[in-house]
């Protein structure tokens, strides 16, 4: 199931927000109350910032009617009024033009279709006085199920945050994912040394739980499959994501009863075990597993119920992240240095550069991320598509953690708006902070100096990357951040400690791409001779 893990790594490395020109559509009548999307052009429109400050109008229903001719109306029939008619046969600004030849105040346009942000020649802008924008069909219908005699309207497009406290949420979800995973992995180390581990490399592997990389050579041809992954992700996404979405589930089930079994284990809890035709069956993890396979089912069924589904592939994904910092180890800083710089490559590539190949000007990273269905801000988020069906559904990839933004009160009307992080933005650097504690084992370090250190600077990257994207209103990159905290961090250190060559070269124990046999190095003899107190490493290149 480990060796899965690598087929989804590609999707994980991004870390985006959308913004949008989303509106609110305040309709009431008494104590009745309802609020529906609107999506209108900020140049173009100018409504009130808040419900308090907007005006009312009543609102004159035309949908039976899509207004291209001032003649299918009497004159002055519309005054004061917002009306509301359908899409269609003539351009946005000609239906203004002709509801304000009537004396509408406000034109609302009914869409069947995805509402996109409208627009017009320049010419035609001075010419529209009163505020356009499109709503959905399917609401104007709700609205006059809801207020069959009548109802008044107000336009307002409250602000969205400049800071969303779900940030911060996310930021400690990540940093205690990363921290905890290194902290595994660093126990795990300890454990094998108390243990007077020692084991052959079979194939890159060690005990069959874990899998250790050690060859450059590797590294590039991983990333290199990571990219050709990308690109088939962005041509055939509609059929290689139900492929995505079964490899988490089995995934996600493995490493949260993995996660579960060594909590229990490290709190003491027993294993009660029955004997049948003379096998022995631990009755926690019969337990352990069928929670687990619940829960990834429930995930697998309910993945699309963006209210609440949220919470439980965030709980599946943190148990992934921890799962593969276990399970994935890397032989030294060396290994650390090419596959993070790599990384750092391939993400920024994928965010920044694809965009001026793609024909719709939108990175393969963000798309992939978002999905066909997601919408979301395009030329720097001045045009917006929300979807007509609020209700339908379309299949995301599972590679992300997901925190809504709960109070982006518009842009959640239209289609609920996510703080995301990805996975790889977890693991590739946590990969690093899990090197460094083991380091710290290898070397005696009862502080943990390098792993609290190195997970600090994860910390701070991810801020620095917080802040430059809510500075620059757009998705950022985090590798391009986190890896220079990271590995800078880590290497000032060593260097301060004089410990960089053992930091470099990592474990004692070296191997020969052509034998597979661990052999020591020559410059490391001497520790292995005893010449050195606090160098007893006994883990695997």
């Amino acid at each position: 199931m480990t060796r899965y893990l690598f087929i989804v790594l590609p999707l994980m490395l991004c870390c985006c927000q959308v913004d949008g020109q989303e509106a609110v559509l305040h309709v009431s009548n008494g104590s009745t109350v309802r609020e529906y999307c609107l999506v209108l052009n900020s140049s173009w429109s100018i409504i009130s910032l808040n419900l308090s400050a907007a005006k009312p109008y009543p609102l004159m229903n035309l949908t039976s009617s899509l207004l291209c001719d001032a003649g299918q109306q009497a004159p002055g029939s519309l005054r004061g009024q917002a009306v509301v008619v359908m899409r269609g046969i003539c351009p946005y600004s000609q239906k203004a033009q002709v509801a304000q030849s009537l004396g509408a105040s406000v034109l609302l346009i009914a869409s069947t279709d995805n509402l996109v942000t409208p627009s017009a020649n320049d010419s035609e802008y001075s010419k529209v006085v009163i505020p356009l924008a499109l709503v959905r069909y399917r609401d104007v219908l709700d609205a006059l199920q809801v207020f069959p005699h009548g109802m008044e309207v107000k336009l307002y497009t409250p602000p969205a945050p400049q800071f969303n406290g779900t940030i911060i949420l996310l930021l400690l979800i990540a940093v205690f994912t990363v921290g905890m995973g290194g902290f595994w992995s660093g126990a795990a180390e300890r454990l094998k040394q108390t243990a007077d581990y020692s084991a052959d490399v079979d194939d890159g592997q060690g005990d069959g739980s874990e899998i250790v990389l050690y060859s450059p050579l590797k590294i590039l041809l991983f990333v290199a499959m990571m990219c050709v992954m990308l690109v088939l992700m962005y041509f055939f996404y509609t059929w290689m994501v139900y492929g995505i979405i079964v490899i988490f589930c089995l995934a996600s089930a493995t490493a949260l009863f993995n996660c579960l079994d060594s909590l229990m284990t490290a709190v003491g809890c027993g294993t009660f075990s029955l004997s049948c035709s003379g096998k022995t069956v631990s009755v926690r993890s019969l337990l352990l597993a069928a929670v687990c396979i619940t829960l990834s089912v429930i995930w697998g069924v309910y993945r699309n119920d963006d209210r609440w589904i949220w919470i439980l592939q965030d709980l599946l994904g943190v148990a992934f992240c921890l799962n593969f910092l276990k399970t994935i180890t890397l032989s030294n800083f060396k290994i650390c240095v090419i596959l993070l710089s790599l990384l750092l490559v391939y993400d920024v590539f994928f965010v920044f550069i694809t965009p001026f190949f793609t024909p719709n000007g939108e990175s393969i990273m963000v798309q992939v991320a978002l999905g066909p269905g997601g919408g979301g801000g395009r030329s720097g988020g001045r045009t917006v598509e929300v979807p007509a069906d609020p209700s339908s559904t379309y299949e995301k990839l599972p590679v992300v953690m997901r925190i809504p933004q709960f109070f982006a009160l518009a842009q959640n009307l239209c289609m609920t708006q996510f703080s995301i992080l990805g996975y790889g933005d977890i693991i590739i650097p946590g990969l690093l902070v899990a090197y460094c504690h083991r380091f710290d084992v290898w070397m005696g370090n009862s502080r943990r100096i390098y792993f609290i250190s190195c997970t600090l600077a994860y910390c701070v990257g991810l801020v620095v990357t917080f802040a430059v994207m809510l500075v620059s209103k757009m998705g950022q990159p985090a590798l391009l951040y986190l890896v220079p905290c990271t590995l800078l961090t880590s290497s000032i250190l060593a260097c301060a400690r004089k410990e960089f060559q053992q930091f470099w070269a990592g474990t004692i124990y070296q191997v020969l791409d052509d034998s597979r046999k661990p052999l020591l190095s020559d410059g490391d003899v001497e520790y292995a001779g005893g010449a050195s107190t606090n160098t007893q490493q006994k883990g695997i290149c």
